[in-house]
């Protein structure tokens, strides 16, 4: 699942009520497992000119980029950030934890050859699902359409429950930048 659709999702799930603060914690959780396959894109596209085929067929599967990247999608790390949250009675810190777990979830269904080890560290093992996000030869095809439906659906859900202008402009930010990924896959990748 794209990042953009990770936060629509997520404020569908657990942003019930109209608190943008409570939307800023859930939006930086549903963010925050795919920062570091942001940075190592960054780092090899920009810094290092890597060619576009080589980051994701090489590059990614590097350790120490998986590393870097399981971190993040680690169910035991995010459990005990989300249990001292709630220890600690941290609002915002359960919502974000809450928010991390909750994408760690979406994506455990819809990745194959890019499955993430989300028993990290404790074990190196990965679930990879038969259907993927993005693969076509894994359903990715019909997954991204229905991923693309879900959004939009999602999006004016979030329009119609929020009445705060900062929840709105929040929903209605994710939606341009949703659109602008897809402008950029398109001429990337197309």
């Amino acid at each position: 699942m794209n990042t953009p659709a990770h936060i629509i999702v997520n404020l569908l799930l657990l942003g019930k009520q109209d608190a943008p603060r409570d939307h800023i914690a859930i939006t930086t959780g549903a963010v925050l497992p795919d920062i570091p396959i942001i940075v190592m894109y960054a780092v090899e596209k920009l810094i290092r000119h890597t060619p576009e085929t080589v980051i994701w067929t090489e590059r990614y599967h590097q350790p120490g980029w998986q590393n870097f990247i399981d971190t993040f999608n680690s169910l035991p790390f995010l459990t005990v950030g989300f249990l001292f949250a709630w220890w600690a009675k941290l609002r915002a810190a359960m919502l974000l934890f809450g928010s991390m777990i909750l994408h760690v979830f979406e994506d455990l269904p819809l990745h194959h050859d890019d499955a993430h080890r989300h028993v990290f560290p404790l074990s190196d093992w990965r679930f990879r699902s038969p259907v993927s996000y993005w693969d076509p030869s894994h359903y990715g095809n019909f997954v991204s359409q229905l991923e693309i439906i879900i959004a939009v659906v999602g999006i004016t859900i979030l329009l119609r429950r929020y009445r705060s202008w900062m929840s709105r402009t929040l929903v209605g930010s994710i939606g341009l930048i949703y659109a602008l990924y897809f402008v950029y896959v398109l001429i990337m990748w197309m």
